[in-house]
This record gives C-alpha cells, structure tokens and sequence, in this order.
C-alpha cells in the first residue's frame, strides 16, 4: 500500500473517533452537569512502506486521548428541594456497588428510607463519609451554599464537594459518574458553593459542536477523495508499466 494511504487511513481512524466525540457532545446538551469534550492527536514518525534513497520518515496521525473541559455550565432555576447545582471546581460524593464516585449531577432526590439519592438510588455522601438521612416529618429540607442540610432547627448532615488534585485524574464511569483512577484521596472543596433548588446545565455550546460536526465530516470525505486519487494514480501507474513496449 502507498504511504499517502497509510497516512490518510490514519487520519480516517482519528477523524471518526472525533466525529463520535462530537456527536456525543451534542446529543449530551441537555444533560445536567455533562462536560464538553474533545479529542486530542498526535502524530508519530515511521518508516516508509516502501524505501528509497534518502526517502524521509513518513507522519501518521494517531488517537492521544480525550481532553474535558470542566468549565462552568449555566445554572438554571427548578424550584426542587433536592435539586443541587454546584458553582465552581467541586464534585459530589456518592457511594456506589464500585466504590465512591463523584458527579455534577445534583438532581437529587429522597427514596424510601429517608436517604438522599441520585436518580439511579446512589446514596450521597456527607463531608465524613456517610449517607444522608431525612425525615419527612420534620418539615422542609434547606440546603446552605455550604452544603449544611437542615430540617428546621435540626442540622442533618453536611453534603461532601471535594475535588482531585489533577481533574485529569478523574474518567468517566458511566450514568454521569466520574471516578478516580490515581491512589490520592480527593479533598474538600470549600470554595465551591452549593444552590438549592438549581442545576447547572451542561457546558457544551451546541452551535459550536454542530459546525465542528460539519467541519470533521467535510475533512472525512477530504481525506477519502485524496486516497481515492492517490489510489487511481497507483493503479494507473501499473497498467501504463504493464503494457508491453
């Protein structure tokens, strides 16, 4: 095969990974506390497929990695008791059949037992590492900008936000989970501050991700048009070498 093929396949591979990123991020613009992301590329010196004199490395484009854009979203107004919205670098704690995990997911919600839950039933966790418990007859939930729960005079707990040292750290794990894959124990962020009755809307501009979508699209069929020339050229070549003289 002609290195121009091999290269522009490469291209492809990373061309389709974006393309999928950038599908994900939109069909995600509505998703409460989703964060826009972003493929990263690099490229990689090789031999030629085929060498001549003097002939110099050829470059091919290889996948390096999704970067995140933990950016701020919008937060929008709901009304909920048990909707959260986080306002700075910060992340819930929640306890999961994997281990903790963290989210900016807050709409919460109280299952039957009293606890303080995700939408899929995970507890959330307070700043020591236990569940959340309410009771439904002691009146109103309020949720201070500090995470301090209280029902009436009665404080119940205090919702965790902590945040790794390195945001690279964390990886998704499915359901709008982040988890942590180094062995240092996120801390608290004190900075950040919790709205009650709020939730921050995904940072993804769609507009941005829609011409993004059309631009990676466009480079697609680029790169496909050129390999398909370079291939109409080799196979031209062949005949014109074959033919007897």
């Amino acid at each position: 095969m002609d290195n121009a093929l091999y290269v522009g396949l490469s291209r492809q591979m990373t061309l389709r990974r974006e393309l999928d990123i950038v599908a994900n991020n939109i069909a995600n613009a509505n998703t409460t506390g989703f964060k826009v992301e972003e493929l990263m590329v690099r490229t990689e010196p090789a031999k030629p497929a085929r060498t001549a004199g003097g002939a110099n490395p050829v470059k091919f484009v290889l996948d390096d990695g999704v970067a995140r854009d933990f950016g701020q979203g919008a937060l929008t107004q709901t009304g909920g008791d048990f909707d959260l919205a986080l306002e700075g670098q910060g992340f819930f704690k929640v306890s999961t059949a994997g281990g903790e995990r963290y989210t900016r997911d807050g709409r919460f919600t109280m299952n039957p037992d009293g606890k303080l839950v995700t939408q899929n039933g995970q507890p959330v966790l307070d700043d020591g590492g236990g569940e959340i418990l309410l009771d439904p007859l002691k009146g109103p939930v309020t949720i201070a900008r500090d995470g301090t729960v209280s029902q009436g005079a009665e404080r119940s707990g205090k919702i965790a936000v902590v945040r790794p040292t390195d945001l690279a750290s964390f990886r998704k794990d499915g359901d709008n989970l982040y988890r942590n894959t180094t062995n240092d124990t996120p801390q608290a962020a004190p900075d950040a501050m919790i709205h009650q009755g709020m939730l921050e809307a995904s940072n993804v501009q769609s507009i941005t991700q829609i011409t993004k979508l059309i631009e990676v699209s466009r480079a697609y069929e680029s790169v496909a048009k050129m390999m398909d020339q370079t291939s109409e050229l080799s196979r031209s070549a062949v005949e014109r070498l074959g033919k007897p003289q």
